[in-house]
């Protein structure tokens, strides 16, 4: 009994070690099996284009002619002539100042004037009295005299009383506050039968509708790395930097207009970090309103025979962005890439990829190096040349 629990013991060993074999032959069986399996996946075949190189920013619209209304006289204003909030045209009545104290001051400026007339006619007449008897000594040179500077004096004072005529024509004028420009008028600052005075005298705001202003800024990290990608040949830039704007509303609608950068700040602004930039563009239907945001999409520049893929193909590894790329003999190949910008659904690859490679855009999870796959559908990019690019 003892030897024959002994040849059991001795025994033991031997059966873990078959069962042990068996089984890493059973994996290592099952692990070829595996990787030998051809998996179905989509792919595209990346090709060398120019592409847009769109540029988006927050912005928001200002109108580009921004009247403030003052009343450039005192006095008790008389009635607000506008709806608050509405369009009005150039030429418009906006407010009355109360007129009757100006037209009395006008009354009294016309008399004036006709008082300094006739004391100059008078003097007038005077001189040319004087003269011929001066002449013949019958009066002295210095009656002569008085009365040339009688008919100066006199002469000058009508001027004055015309000057005095004119500026109280105007200050009645000023009664009338008319809109400068056509446009949505604000609320009035000012109610019916306030005595308008310098420290009041903002009455309300004119804001021009077409063409509207899209201001928006450029961080200093952004402008640098766009000149670097420049010098490195990479990107292109509109000519003269004549940028058109494209405009996103709220609601994701892109307005049919498009606009033109017509203003970049030379100065920069330390306390945002930041360089402002100014589209103009038509706005006929008062869709844009001032102080409004949306979202400006420069427009004009490209990437010179850049290569972009899908941004469903491009992956997050632990040290970079990677895809899968199929090799000649039908095998995936791990492949890591370096992404710039995103354009469109697509990333645009700075390195990592070439023309002509072939990316997988679907059934990537099951991947590994040098499985071999079967190409369901593939689809090849057209190319792009720069005119097409600038086209859009």
């Amino acid at each position: 009994m003892i030897v024959s629990n002994t040849v059991r013991l001795s025994l033991l060993p031997c059966a873990v070690a078959i069962f042990s074999a068996s089984l890493l032959s059973g994996c290592k069986e099952k692990n070829v099996e595996v990787h030998s399996e051809v998996l179905p996946v989509t792919t595209v075949t990346v090709r060398a284009m120019d592409i847009p190189a769109d540029l988006s920013y927050v912005a928001k619209a200002e109108s580009s002619r921004k009247v403030d209304i003052f009343s450039r006289i005192s006095g008790f204003l008389e009635k607000r002539q506008y709806t608050e909030g509405g369009m009005v045209q150039a030429g418009d009545v906006l407010f009355t100042i109360d007129p009757k104290p100006f037209e009395v001051q006008l009354k009294q400026a016309e008399a004036a004037l006709e008082s300094s007339r006739a004391a100059h006619l008078s003097a007038q007449q005077n001189l040319n009295r004087i003269r011929p008897l001066a002449k013949i000594k019958a009066l002295s040179q210095t009656d002569l005299d008085n009365a040339v500077a009688q008919f100066n004096t006199t002469e000058a004072q009508v001027s004055i009383s015309k000057a005095q005529v004119e500026s109280a024509k105007l200050n009645l004028s000023y009664c009338t506050i008319t809109s400068p420009v056509t446009g949505l008028v604000g609320s009035a600052l000012q109610t019916d039968g306030t005595y308008i005075n310098m420290s009041n005298s903002h009455l309300t705001t004119v804001y021009t509708m077409s063409p509207m202003w899209i201001v928006f800024s450029m961080s200093e990290n952004e402008r640098q790395k766009l000149t670097q990608e420049v010098q490195e040949g990479r990107l292109v830039l509109p000519q003269d930097l004549r940028f058109t704007t494209q405009i996103q509303i709220g609601n994701g609608e892109v307005l049919p207009q498009e606009g033109v950068v017509t203003f970049q700040s030379p100065n920069y602004n330390p306390n945002t970090g930041t360089f402002e930039i100014r589209s103009s563009i038509e706005n006929p239907l008062g869709t844009l309103k001032p102080q409004q945001y949306v979202r400006a999409i420069l427009k004009g520049a490209y990437y010179r025979n850049a290569i972009s893929v899908p941004q469903v193909a491009v992956q997050q590894g632990a040290q970079s962005h990677y895809v899968w790329v199929i090799n000649k003999d039908k095998r995936a190949e791990y492949r890591p890439v370096s992404v710039g910008e995103w354009v469109g659904s697509n990333w645009v690859i700075t390195s990592g990829l070439k023309d002509g490679d072939q990316v997988v855009t679907s059934g990537m999870l099951m991947l590994g190096n040098e499985v071999p796959v079967t190409v369901l559908s593939n689809k090849d990019q057209e190319t792009k040349t720069k005119d097409s690019v600038n086209q859009q």
